[in-house]
C-alpha cells in the first residue's frame, strides 16, 4: 500500500478527515392507481413478498371506520384492495411474525396478515395521536409513537410499556428500530437516536422540516420524509441531501419504505391517493 493511502486510512480512522459519499438520485419506476385512498404508510413483508399500505380514506383524525389496509405486489398492482377494513384513521404499520401492526388514533391494532382478521386492539393510555410503527423482529417487540403527546411506546409480550416521554422528543412521528436504538423523526426537523439500554439521546441530523417517515438506507445512512413533500437522504456522517421536493406540486411524502435488495423507495402520497416507487441511484 502506498504511503498516501496508509495516511488517508489513518486520518479516516481518527476522524480527522471526512469520507466522500456519493450523492443519490431518484428515478420514478411505477405508481399505483388512485384506489389507494389517502395512503399514509407502506411496508414490505419479506416473507410474502407483498406490500401493505395503510389507507386513511378520509380525514387523518376521523373515527369513522372508513380506513383500510391494501395489499400490492412489487410492481404496484393492487392484489387486494381491502385486506382489512372498518379501521380508524390508520397511520404507521409494520409486520411481525405474520401479523400486521397498525396505529389507529388511540389504539394499536394487531391483524392476521393472511386473513385480514383483527386479532386484538390495544388501547394506549392517554393516547392523542398514534403514528409511526416499527418492529424489533429478534425480540418480538413493536415500537410506536404518540406524536401529540411526545411519547414512545412498545408492545412486548402483549403488554404496553411507555419507553420515553418529553424532551428532546417534539411531536415524534416516524420511528425505526435499529441495533438496540430507536431512530426518531422529530417535528422540529431533527433525527434522534435513543439508546434503549442507556436511555440516552443523540442527534443524527437536523435542519430539515417536520419529519414523517424515517428508515435505514442499508448503508449506515437514512432516508427521511417531510409530510409536506420532501424526501431527504442522510449519510453516515449526518449530512443531508434533498432528493425530492414536491411541495409546490402539493404531493405529500408520508411514511416511506425502502427495499435495499431492489434499491426501491416506496412513497405514499396521501391526498394524491397513490403509492409511487422510485429507484435509488
Amino acid at each position: 500500500m502506498k504511503k498516501s493511502a496508509i495516511l488517508l486510512s489513518i486520518l479516516l480512522s481518527a476522524g480527522l478527515v471526512s469520507k466522500s459519499y456519493s450523492q443519490k438520485t431518484l428515478t420514478k419506476i411505477w405508481e399505483t392507481d388512485t384506489l389507494i385512498s389517502t395512503p399514509e404508510s407502506v411496508v414490505f413483508d419479506i416473507k410474502s413478498k407483498a406490500l401493505y399500505v395503510a389507507c386513511i380514506n378520509g380525514a387523518p383524525t376521523a373515527t369513522n371506520e372508513k380506513s383500510f389496509i391494501s395489499k400490492l405486489d412489487l410492481n404496484g398492482k393492487i392484489t387486494q384492495l381491502k385486506v382489512t377494513e372498518n379501521l380508524h384513521a390508520v397511520k404507521g404499520l409494520d409486520v411481525l411474525d405474520g401479523k400486521i401492526y397498525v396505529a389507529e388514533i388511540f389504539k394499536l391494532v394487531e391483524i392476521d396478515a393472511k386473513t385480514g382478521k383483527v386479532l386484538q386492539k390495544y388501547e394506549v393510555p392517554n393516547a392523542t395521536f398514534l403514528n409511526g410503527v416499527s418492529v424489533d423482529k429478534k425480540n418480538k417487540i413493536v415500537y410506536f409513537t404518540d406524536m401529540r403527546s411526545d411519547r414512545l411506546w412498545k408492545l412486548e409480550k402483549g403488554q404496553l410499556v411507555k419507553v420515553a416521554e418529553g424532551a428532546p422528543l417534539k411531536t415524534p412521528n416516524g420511528v425505526f428500530f435499529e441495533n438496540d436504538k430507536l431512530i426518531i423523526g422529530n417535528g422540529d426537523g431533527k433525527i434522534l437516536a435513543l439508546d434503549l439500554k442507556t436511555q440516552q439521546y443523540a442527534t443524527i441530523a437536523e435542519g430539515m422540516g417536520g419529519l414523517d417517515g424515517i428508515l435505514s438506507d442499508g448503508q449506515k445512512g437514512y432516508f427521511a420524509t417531510e409530510w409536506r413533500g420532501k424526501i431527504w437522504h442522510i449519510n453516515p456522517e449526518g449530512k443531508t441531501q434533498l432528493l425530492l421536493d414536491t411541495v409546490d406540486a402539493k404531493m405529500n411524502t408520508a411514511d416511506i419504505e425502502y427495499i435495499p435488495s431492489q434499491k426501491t423507495l416506496l412513497v405514499p402520497t396521501f391526498w394524491k391517493n397513490k403509492v409511487i416507487a422510485y429507484k435509488v441511484n
